[in-house]
C-alpha cells in the first residue's frame, strides 16, 4: 500500500511547490514508483516538471469533480519512476462547485485510492490556503509534510496549520499525522534561523527534520527549464539536500541498509557520490552521465 504525503503550509513563499517536485523526483531516483499530484490552481508543480499548462488535458480539477479516472490522468515525466497528476487554473472552480457536493471532502481520496497499490509515494503539492482544495489533500493524505522559513512569521502560520489538522484528525482523517517539518531557504549563518530553529525543536522535537534546504541559484532556476533540480544540476547544494530529505522520509517507514558496493575495487576514485548512498543515481564523471544503482527492495 502506497504512502500519501501532503507537502502543505498556509503561508505562502515557503518553498511548498519546490519541495513537493524536488521530495518526488528523489524519492524516484531511488527506484521507487512515486506519483505527484498537483492540486494547486497555481500548477506550478504541472510546469516544474515540462507539462505545458493544457486547459483540454484531465487534471486534479476532473479527478475532483467525477469526472475521470485518476488512471486516466498520469502522465509520464522525464523520470523514469516519477508521473504526475497535472492541474490547472480552472481547479479555482473547484473550490465553489464543490461547496453543495456529496463527500466533497473526500473526492481526492476516493480518486487516488486506486492508485495506492501502483506507487509506494504520492506527494500531493496543496496552495497555499486552508480551502477545500487543501482539506482534499489532508483527507486523502497518510501525513502531512510542513516547510516553513526560519522566520517568526512562519511560526504563527504553522500554528494554525496544526490546529486545522487537529480538527481533521478529530471529524475526517483519524490517521494523518505530522511527517515531518522542514526547514526551507535557510541560512544557518544568521542568529534568527538559529533562534526559530531551537524554538522549533522545543515544539516539534525528532519531528523536525534533521535535513534542512539551503537558498540556491541551481534549485531556483530549475523550475524554469521544467526540471526537478537533480536532473538540471545534480551537483547542486539543493539537490543534495532534496536526496537527503527523500532519504530521511523514507527512512520513516522503511529503513534501508547500505551494503557495500560489490564493485567498489573497480572503480575506486573514479565515482563521485553525491550523497553517501550508494544505491542513489548519481553522477559518474568518466562515463559524463546519470546511472542508476539498484537499491530498494521493491
Amino acid at each position: 500500500m502506497g504512502r500519501v504525503i501532503a507537502v502543505a503550509n498556509q503561508k505562502g513563499g515557503v518553498g511548498k511547490t519546490t519541495t513537493a517536485i524536488n521530495l518526488a523526483s528523489s524519492i524516484a531516483a531511488a527506484e521507487v514508483d512515486t506519483l505527484l499530484v498537483d492540486c494547486d490552481p497555481q500548477s506550478n508543480a504541472t510546469s516544474g516538471l515540462g507539462l505545458a499548462k493544457d486547459p483540454e488535458r484531465i487534471s486534479t480539477y476532473h479527478l475532483l469533480m467525477g469526472e475521470a479516472s485518476a488512471s486516466d490522468a498520469v502522465q509520464k515525466t522525464e523520470l523514469e519512476q516519477l508521473w504526475i497528476i497535472p492541474a490547472h487554473k480552472n481547479l479555482l472552480g473547484a473550490n465553489l462547485e464543490l461547496v453543495d457536493g456529496a463527500r466533497r471532502e473526500f473526492r481526492l481520496r476516493d480518486a487516488l485510492a486506486p492508485l495506492r497499490e501502483r506507487f509506494k509515494y504520492i506527494v500531493l503539492d496543496c496552495p497555499p490556503a486552508l480551502d477545500l482544495l487543501t482539506l482534499n489533500a489532508l483527507v486523502a493524505s497518510d501525513s502531512i509534510l510542513i516547510p516553513m522559513q526560519a522566520e517568526y512569521f512562519a511560526l504563527e502560520g504553522v500554528s494554525e496549520l496544526l490546529d486545522t489538522i487537529e480538527r481533521i484528525r478529530a471529524s475526517l482523517n483519524p490517521e494523518l499525522t505530522v511527517e515531518g517539518v522542514v526547514l526551507t531557504m535557510f541560512d544557518d549563518r544568521t542568529n534568527l534561523a538559529q533562534q526559530v530553529t531551537a524554538e522549533l525543536s522545543r515544539y516539534f522535537g525528532d519531528k523536525l527534520c534533521a535535513t534542512t534546504i539551503p537558498r540556491n541559484v541551481r534549485l531556483a532556476e530549475a523550475p524554469s527549464h521544467g526540471k526537478p533540480a537533480l536532473l538540471y544540476d545534480v551537483r547542486s547544494r539543493g539537490a543534495e539536500s532534496y536526496i537527503q530529505l527523500a532519504k530521511e522520509i523514507i527512512g520513516h517507514s522503511l529503513p534501508v541498509e547500505m551494503p557495500a558496493r560489490e564493485d567498489a575495487a573497480e572503480h575506486p576514485v573514479e565515482e563521485k557520490q553525491v550523497v553517501n548512498a550508494p544505491r542513489w543515481k548519481r553522477w559518474i564523471k568518466e562515463r559524463n552521465k546519470l546511472t542508476t544503482i539498484n537499491i530498494l527492495d521493491r
